[in-house]
């Protein structure tokens, strides 16, 4: 099934960032965006699910029209079927790692994974206020509120900055098996070929273009 599909898109902010860029992500996918910093990879990325409308051209999710969507029908596919991580993790800095993830798990009608947790090493300190752990830990368990939505549809945006090398490895693993497992799809900006390179296709973004790279 395409979860994702952008057509023809150009964005200017004071000058030409991207122009007539078009990708597809079938179910089951996942793409890779590399680049060099002010390449305007995130822009894209935030273009792709809906936090910015493109200058020119259009993005379907689901097979359906973001820019002919209703506001609720948008709202509903935000709220259930996509996944949003971010390098800055926007957890809610009162409430413990726990409730982060209650949070999520009652707007999406979902349960807290507890394998999830042990998986991702948070376990040991879920009921912990998040202002009490280290920046690795509030990924994770930033990581962790994503996946318990189980959205369709995931963009992840350099979600391994606060990592080290092989805790970032295996954090992406855990994505890999997420996809495989509820048949999603994903779209990976990163700065680590390595990670990209895991990925089902990898696309650099240069010179205002996308390029596929083989």
């Amino acid at each position: 099934m395409n979860l994702l599909s952008a057509k023809n898109l150009s964005h200017t902010f004071d000058y030409e960032l991207f122009s007539n860029i078009s990708l597809d992500l079938e179910s089951g996918e996942s793409i890779a965006i590399i680049g060099v910093s002010g390449s305007g990879k995130s822009t894209l990325l935030h273009i792709l699910s809906t936090l910015l409308k493109p200058n020119k051209g259009s993005v379907s999710l689901f097979g359906e029209d973001v820019s002919k969507m209703q506001k609720k029908r948008l709202a509903e596919i935000k709220r259930n079927e996509i996944g949003l991580v971010f390098q800055s993790h926007y957890l809610f800095k009162g409430f413990t790692s726990f409730e982060n993830l209650e949070v999520a798990a009652i707007l999406s009608n979902q349960e807290v994974d507890s394998a999830l947790l042990k998986r991702l090493n948070i376990d040991g300190t879920i009921h912990q206020k998040v202002t009490e752990l280290s920046g690795g830990q509030q990924q994770r368990v930033s990581i962790a509120r994503v996946l318990t939505k189980k959205p369709r549809l995931l963009f992840v945006d350099e979600p391994t900055g606060n990592l080290d090398k092989t805790t970032a490895h295996e954090v992406m693993d855990i994505f890999f098996e997420y996809l495989k497992e509820y048949n999603a799809g994903m779209v990976l900006v990163t700065h680590d070929e390595a990670l990209a390179y895991k990925c089902s296709k990898v696309y650099k973004l240069f010179n205002k273009e996308l390029v596929k790279v083989d």
